[in-house]
């Protein structure tokens, strides 16, 4: 089912493809959820029960504001706190390459969340590559608009490396979905080595 936008959803596009995963009427917990635009368009398109977890201050305070149920937390630290099973989906959108310990975070989404939406940033692009290549220099990009000195992403990855990380997790690819430099979906069924050279991001959906 196709998630249509409304007026609260002139965002990210990849928002509305990961809101398409989400079953209605789900338990959702959100991890470094922002300012709740996420939690928000699940409110309103899917009716989810939702929760957020947000690092920082300014980011709890606006999804206050918004009505959400959001309290301030570190992914790093703070899911050990969560029992097993507690979500029907726990989401980590554009968040797991500024966590410290990646491995162990999506570790524990997948024992809180029957289902686990990650979305990332791909730094295998081949834009990233070349500027690597010719530049000599970290790369900036749309999506990764930072300079080497001051960002907040300290783990990144490509599609082709988060998937082994599901492997050794054992955690099942139920679905996946690159985007293109426009946030758009690529076609359906196009090899990894496609995706992992001109997908800007990737969405995946997770079991255990």
């Amino acid at each position: 089912m196709t998630v249509q936008p409304t007026s609260l959803q002139a965002s990210r596009v990849d928002l509305l493809l990961l809101a398409e995963m989400v079953k209605p009427g789900s338990r959702v917990l959100d991890v470094g959820c922002g300012d709740g635009a996420l939690l928000r368009i699940l409110a309103e398109t899917r009716q989810v029960d939702g929760r957020g977890v947000e690092l920082s201050q300014s980011g709890v305070n606006q999804c206050v504001a918004r009505g959400l149920s959001v309290v301030q937390g570190d992914a790093d630290k703070d899911l050990v706190n969560y029992p097993d099973n507690a979500f029907d989906f726990a989401i980590l959108s554009q968040t797991i390459q500024a966590t410290r310990r990646p491995r162990d975070v999506l570790d524990q989404l997948l024992r809180i969340g029957n289902r686990v939406i990650v979305s990332f940033p791909n730094f295998g692009h081949w834009n990233i590559r070349t500027q690597l290549l010719f530049r000599g220099c970290m790369p900036e990009t749309e999506n990764l608009a930072y300079s080497w000195y001051d960002t907040p992403n300290i783990h990144f990855c490509t599609i082709k490396d988060f998937r082994e990380l599901c492997r050794e997790l054992d955690a099942k690819v139920e679905r996946s979905i690159a985007l293109n430099a426009q946030g758009g979906r690529m076609g359906l069924g196009i090899p990894l080595f496609m995706q992992n050279l001109f997908g800007e991001q990737a969405i995946f959906l997770l079991a255990r």
